[in-house]
């Protein structure tokens, strides 16, 4: 079964309401010297009430909309649902970024029928940015203008502008992956750091290059691989497999199959 266009702008129209109640919660919060708490005890995961206050919004307007739709939120788990419908939100992807006040942070939501994606939302409010992929077309919206959005199609490694969150082993990476991202970034001409899913959005931009990362979970990747994916660019995990299907969360995005394929190579290595 298939969906209608129909039901696919009334569920495009819904997840931008979603963005936009998202955005009532953070935007207040953004820069207001709220409290931060630590949810992983030794290891520091930093959690806000813009979090918390986002996702229970979202949560609460699907359920009211789609009650028989499923979602799965980063801050409170998952509520199964009775339809081949799931909503996985990340309410502030980039807490850290949140809690120092850059704004490289983003609310992430993506819609998946039957298993796959179908919509996938990366809004940055405080730049008034929302890169919005319906169906296998992305829209970069800013200030209410609409327009269309591509990769690069950068394929010379050499050339590349290339990012990830953080290449610390006491970040996000273990010691392997260090290095295999510290020859990625010496095979590039630029590296930059700590952008989270706005990575993944300056990506869809044409801004950026290659995106390589570690330790991410569902609600980190849902959004952003269908955003990617229709601006043109290339979404594996390291070894070019489909996203999930590794033990250590990685993702490797490209702006062209040239680009993706030899940033695969060096990191094999």
């Amino acid at each position: 079964m298939s969906l209608s266009d129909d039901e696919i702008k009334d569920l495009t129209a819904f997840a931008n309401r979603l963005a936009d109640a998202a955005r009532a919660q953070t935007l207040p919060r953004f820069r207001a010297g709220g409290a931060v708490f630590n949810k992983a005890g030794p290891w520091y995961d930093p959690v806000t009430d813009a979090d918390r206050e986002a996702e229970r919004v979202i949560a609460d307007m699907i359920a009211k909309m789609y009650p028989a739709h499923g979602v799965i939120g980063e801050e409170f788990g998952e509520r199964p649902g009775e339809s081949a419908f799931r909503w996985i939100v990340d309410p502030v992807d980039g807490t850290r970024a949140f809690v120092c006040g850059s704004a490289t942070w983003a609310t992430l939501i993506a819609l998946e029928y039957e298993q796959t994606p179908v919509i996938g939302v990366i809004d940055q409010p405080y730049t008034d940015e929302r890169w919005i992929a319906v169906d296998g077309d992305v829209r970069f919206v800013r200030a209410g203008q609409s327009r269309a959005c591509a990769v690069s199609g950068e394929e010379d490694l050499a050339k590349a502008r290339i990012s990830t969150t953080d290449p610390r082993i006491d970040g996000y990476m273990d010691e392997a992956a260090v290095a295999a991202f510290a020859r990625l970034a010496a095979a590039s001409r630029v590296a930059r750091f700590s952008l989270d899913a706005y990575a993944y959005a300056l990506l869809a931009l044409g801004e950026l290059d290659v995106v390589a990362e570690t330790s991410l979970q569902l609600h980190d990747y849902a959004a952003v691989r269908p955003v990617v994916e229709a601006a043109g660019g290339v979404v594996t995990n390291w070894r070019g497999e489909p996203l999930g299907t590794d033990d250590n969360g990685e993702i490797l995005a490209a702006a062209s199959p040239a680009l993706h394929s030899a940033a695969l190579e060096v990191l094999a290595r």
